[in-house]
Order: structure tokens, then sequence, then C-alpha cells
């Protein structure tokens, strides 16, 4: 079967999402976008189209989908035949990118401002569950990590990088406290053997990392700080929220998902920033009152990021770390402005 026509694209074409593939605090992301009937909405990480699709069966309108992954744009383009509208057209619009370049792939496509935007910043789980995509230690494969499918792998930065720079790596992107003893390690093995497998990879860091008390495996937080350099994720999550802001019409709304306090810090910062309520000055600085939230362009609609709930974490595990920000564009007419807080 060619990429158009794999199992799960063809379960996409009934227009729901692929097989294995659970969105996380679905309930909460349609809550805080609201959508409604001829809504232009922008689900900024497509992924196995689990949004995407509640989002199309919940309004009469129409979203734009980004995605970097060939695959997932494979398939969305199935799916997009199961969501027309009274014209016979797709109310679903895919579009081949990574979403820090959302301006322009939006403005490509000539679409409109956005009365919701929503980013899961996890990892698909098409990804992780296939080992040929090399991003999980749970199963080996090749050592590759990206998401588009092209440029450097990770392979490429391990066998490659000096010591200081893997060493970054692990403890910036992976927070591991015994990143320079893994890189240290690695420049030593690619000597003789240069790493191509998840699996040799993980050996190596189960090896030179002692277990801790969590349970958590000894690969978890290198193979994290990895797969962040290889995509640029920290990057691409920075630009993509500046450029999210943007593209919203009055009124309109930003939901972001997190899984690890790297991203959600990021997500934290600049919808903070966005709504007024910056942390760059102390609240007895003067030059804070410069930042009031009542002037702000933006106004923040979960006081505190939304955590899923017990059940939700029971029959998805990979939800746990979630947190969910939410943020709402002032409209023109301030009086018509108000919709509060979400519980």
């Amino acid at each position: 079967m060619n990429a158009l026509t794999t199992p799960s694209t063809l379960h996409a074409a009934s227009g729901t999402p692929a097989p294995g593939h659970l969105p996380v605090m679905l309930a909460e992301v349609l809550e805080s976008l609201k959508p409604a009937d001829g809504d232009a909405i922008l689900d900024c990480t497509f992924g196995g189209g689990g949004y995407t699709s509640a989002i199309l069966k919940s309004a009469d309108c129409a979203v734009w989908a980004i995605d970097r992954d060939p695959d997932a744009i494979a398939r969305g383009q199935a799916m997009a035949a199961g969501f027309t509208n009274a014209e016979g057209q797709s109310r679903l619009h895919m579009l081949h990118g990574g979403f820090g370049s959302m301006t322009d792939l939006t403005e490509a496509a000539d679409a409109p401002a956005f009365d919701g935007i929503v980013l899961d910043l996890g990892v698909s789980s098409f990804q992780l569950d296939e080992a040929a995509r090399g991003f999980s230690f749970r199963m080996d494969g090749p050592l590759d990590m990206r998401m588009a499918k092209s440029g450097p792998s990770a392979a490429d930065i391990v066998n490659k990088a000096p010591e200081s720079e893997l060493a970054d790596i692990f403890h910036f992107y992976g927070e591991e406290r015994h990143a320079r003893r893994v890189a240290r390690a690695i420049v030593a093995d690619r000597v003789e053997t240069p790493f191509e497998t998840t699996a040799q990879l993980a050996g190596l860091i189960r090896r030179v990392v002692p277990s801790d008390r969590s349970g958590i495996d000894a690969a978890t937080r290198s193979f994290q700080g990895l797969r962040i350099a290889v995509n640029d994720e920290l990057g691409e999550i920075e630009r993509g929220l500046t450029q999210a802001l943007d593209l919203l019409a009055p009124g309109g709304r930003l939901v972001v998902v997190s899984f690890h306090s790297l991203e959600d810090r990021i997500a934290k910062r600049v919808m903070g920033a966005a709504t007024g309520k910056t942390t760059s000055f102390s609240r007895y600085d003067p030059r804070a009152a410069l930042t009031k939230g009542d002037e702000a362009a933006f106004i923040a609609l979960t006081g505190r990021p939304l955590r899923p709930g017990d059940a939700e974490c029971a029959a998805n595990p990979r939800a746990r770390s979630a947190r969910l920000r939410a943020v709402e564009k002032r409209s023109t007419d301030v009086s018509s402005f108000g919709k509060g807080l979400i519980p």
C-alpha cells in the first residue's frame, strides 16, 4: 500500500481519527475553543486527526490543519472527504509544514483570520508507536526521530556532535542530571561502533545512568532531549505561539496543550505576556503598572493550567503530564467580551 492507502488512512476516510489515537483532554479543548458554525479553526498539530475530527463534528466550521509529518498529511487528505459543506467542498484543508511557519502556510492557503487555534505539543502517538521512526527506546529501530523525515537525524547528532554539545542537549532539553556522564560514554563508544539503533543508545544510557525510585526508564530524559534537539521543538513552539496570537480574529481563542515543563514554561511566558501577566517585574516595581491585564490585547481563560481527570489518565497514561492553557483575543467591542475563566 502507498502512503494514501494504509489501513489508518482508509479508516480516516470515514471522518474519524485513525485507530489507536487518543486526543488528550479532548473535552477540555472543545470547551476552550467553543467552535461555532461558520468559524475558521487552525489545528497546528494534526497528528492522528483527533482534535480536527471532533471540531468538525461539533459545528459546521472549517479547519486548516498543519503537520510537518508527510504521513499525517496523508491521513488528513483521506479524512477530508468525510467533511464537506453544502457545496460539496471539504471543510478540512491540510497544510504541510511546521507550525513555526504557520503565518506563511496559512497566507499561502489564503486562510482567513482564525476564530480558534489549538496546539497539542506532544509527540504523535503514531511516531512513538512506529519503531521505524526511531522515537521510542521501548522498541528497537533506526535512531532517527525526525518528525518531518528530513534533515539531520538523531544518529547524526549522536555520532558527530562534540561531547559538550551532547551534554548540553541532555541537560537542558532532557533535564538529565547525569548528562555529562551520558555524553562522555557516547563519545567513547562511538569511536569503535557508531550508534545506529534506539536499542543501542538506550542500552548505553541504562548502563551509565543509575535507576531512580520513580520507576522511569533511565533512557527517558536523554531520549527526550535528543528528540527536542533533532526537531528544534522549543524554537518551533516559541515561533508558533507568537504567530498564533497574531493570526487570531477579535474574540478568537488560543488553546495550548503541553506535556513537559519546558513546553509549558514557554506557553506560560508567551501567553502571560499577551495577557499582561508578565513576571518580568516585581509587583512592587512601578514598571509593573505598564503591563496591567485589563490593558492587554488578550485575556486569560485559564487561571491555572487545566489538568486531565483521573479517568482519562487511567485510560490513556500519556495524558498524565498534560496541561492546558487558553487565552482569548480581546474583542473590539469590550462590552461583548467577558466569557470569563474556564472553571
